[in-house]
């Protein structure tokens, strides 16, 4: 389906009568991720997705991807159950191309490109901001198909606490804690979430359970010194995740995932506030057969400081600009082979500086955002990226929007000195261009239509240069092009959520004409949340249609349901329920994998 009808069917759309805003309008929430400063989510021209700690306090979900696949335009592919390796792809992107954050710090892998969510307990999320579309104006590599920041929970009340405990199918328990303390100057909190399940076979050829456990910790801190602005924040995710090889021999791989951050805010002029963030962030991976016979690992440790400035200029103006400086160094044995940039070397370092730039602008019904960033690349020298966003408010209660951008995908530190390695790899390009017609009515009812195009050149690709005895490097051959639009409605009453969306998408390899694997055509989400006084029950559902997969495998297409209930005990206590897969359908997120069956979960939670 070429873009071009796309387009037809957003125009008609537009052109179609919509009712005018009504009274008591909803609290709009502040979100962070799509200009890097706290906007409400009406004043942001960029598609934003917020889960927020309602949807993830009901889901009893494993890891964020479990939320994630209920919402539009984004799609999951999993290698058996909770902690198997997780895809993610944002409007048919590569999932490489979607940049995953944890307080804004960088969590993708040097060496995959990807980042761990399947090892992000929900339990330690305050909210989980989605921006679709090109960012890396604003935050580098990665930020193609779209933009994950995993924002942790921060309870500012004088004292809170709160605990909770459940099990569930496959021998699973869980547990969490939490306790907050809020002073004048100063807060601080902690928060613990245990994970363990004995899992189901990953590979339907296999009877070996694979098992998964996770122990994360979040501890942050707050203070405030005369004109000094502190915050400090460690997270921490370990454990194992058992699976099977493609010999079906049982494999067990010990995770480690953290993150640490420093940030110092100060505000030199009233309409001048300017914050330095250091960080690190380390993904750290050991695999072996059996607990006595260690082989492959991968490690990445990144270091980063970002120094970032605000300025409210005249009514309706705002400057945000700042630098960016990393180190990523990479070291791992894959397949026996050593990662380093040549034999002896050691581990592989890579440099990256930047320079970034945003001005946004709002005057009576227009709006209007120009964003840039310049990088210097150790490896493949300068990039610039940018995004031109413009939008209209026809009536006080539609808006259409506009949007271009460039953005860009580096080459980790795998493709460019592991099997097949090629320093001289160029980073893989994006241009992306969309438009929508956005707004509400009756105060309850909101909805947007978005039309898209994606295209990306100098995609990397293993290429044989001598297949009789698989020798090849990687080379940028491959061009892809992704078009489709997006249908989103809500609705929040008093005792009724309702929340659905349609994504139609064309995710299709320009090279050899064929679809994307693992990426559907067709997806539909639909969101169901009845308040019943001081306890609610909730019903989700994804339906998506086939996919193709490697070596010309094709995934059926799937309708899974979730069903939600949470019921209040007195003033602290609550009883959560959920029933996954109540359908209990069969379906493959992979190709020769298994998904979770019908399971009933439940926990008990305390909270003050």
């Amino acid at each position: 389906m070429r873009f071009h009808r796309y387009l037809s069917m957003w125009l008609f759309a537009a052109a179609s009568p919509v009712p005018a805003l009504g009274d008591g309008a909803q609290l709009e929430p502040v979100v962070v991720t799509a200009t890097r400063t706290a906007v409400t989510r009406d004043r942001v021209l960029a598609p934003v997705t917020v889960i927020d700690r309602d949807e993830l306090d009901r889901s009893l979900a494993s890891d964020i991807a479990e939320l994630l696949r209920f919402h539009g335009g984004i799609e999951v592919a999993r290698t058996g159950g909770p902690g198997q390796a997780t895809s993610v792809f944002i409007r048919g992107a590569e999932s490489n191309h979607t940049l995953v954050l944890l307080d804004g710090v960088k969590l993708n892998s040097g060496t995959s490109g990807i980042a761990a969510i399947q090892d992000i307990s929900p339990d330690l999320i305050e909210r989980i901001e989605v921006v679709k579309g090109p960012r890396s104006s604003l935050y580098g590599s990665e930020a193609v198909g779209g933009v994950i920041n995993v924002i942790t929970r921060r309870d500012l009340a004088p004292l809170s606490a709160g605990a909770e405990a459940g099990a569930g199918r496959y021998d699973t328990q869980q547990a969490a804690g939490r306790i907050g303390w809020s002073g004048e100057d100063v807060a601080a909190g902690a928060n613990v979430s245990w994970y363990d399940t004995d899992g189901f076979p990953t590979f339907e050829a296999s009877d070996d359970d694979a098992g998964y456990d996770n122990l994360s910790v979040d501890l942050w801190t707050r203070a405030s010194l005369g004109s000094v602005d502190l915050d400090a924040g460690y997270w921490r995710a370990a454990g194992t995740t058992e699976y099977s090889d493609f010999s079906l021999a049982p494999v067990q791989q010990d995770y480690t995932n953290h993150v640490t951050r420093l940030g110092i805010g100060v505000s030199p002029l009233q309409n001048w506030s300017s914050k330095l963030t250091l960080s690190r962030a380390v993904d750290d991976i050991e695999q072996g057969q059996g607990a006595f016979n260690p082989s492959d690992f991968t490690k990445t440790d990144r270091i980063a400081a970002d120094w970032q400035n605000v300025i409210d200029g005249p009514t309706g103006m705002q400057l945000v600009a700042g630098a960016n400086l990393s180190r990523e160094e990479t070291s791992g044995l894959i397949f026996g082979s050593r990662l380093e940039e040549s034999p002896g070397s050691g581990d592989v370092e890579i440099d990256v500086n930047a320079a970034y730039a945003e001005a946004t602008y709002a005057r009576g019904r227009q709006q209007f955002l120009a964003a840039a960033r310049y990088t210097d690349h150790d490896i493949f020298g300068s990039q610039e990226s940018w995004n031109a966003e413009y939008g209209f408010h026809i009536t006080r209660g539609v808006r259409f929007s506009a949007g271009a951008g460039r953005a860009f995908r580096a080459p980790t530190s795998l493709e460019l000195y592991g099997y097949g390695g090629n320093r001289n790899l160029d980073p893989e390009i994006s241009k992306n261009i969309e438009a929508s017609i956005s707004g509400e009515f009756g105060s309850r009812h909101r909805y947007a239509l978005t039309a898209f195009r994606n295209q990306i050149e100098d995609l990397i690709e293993f290429v044989f240069t001598d297949p009789e005895n698989f020798v090849g490097e990687n080379r940028n051959v491959e061009k892809a092009e992704i078009e489709g639009i997006e249908l989103s409605y809500a609705y929040r009453g008093q005792n009724w959520r309702v929340r659905s969306e349609i994504t139609l998408q064309d995710p299709k390899n320009k090279t050899d004409g064929e679809r994307l694997l693992r990426r559907a055509k067709q997806m539909f989400t639909f969101s169901l949340v009845r308040q019943l006084g001081e306890h609610d029950v909730g019903l989700d559902v994804l339906a998506t249609d086939d996919r193709e997969d490697f070596g010309g495998a094709r995934l059926a297409g799937y309708l899974l349901a979730n069903l939600t209930s949470r019921f209040r005990i007195g003033d602290h206590w609550q009883v959560k329920a959920n029933v996954e897969n109540i359908l209990d359908r069969d379906y493959q997120l992979a190709d020769g994998y298994r998904s979770a069956g019908r399971g009933l979960y439940a926990s008990l939670a305390y909270s003050y």
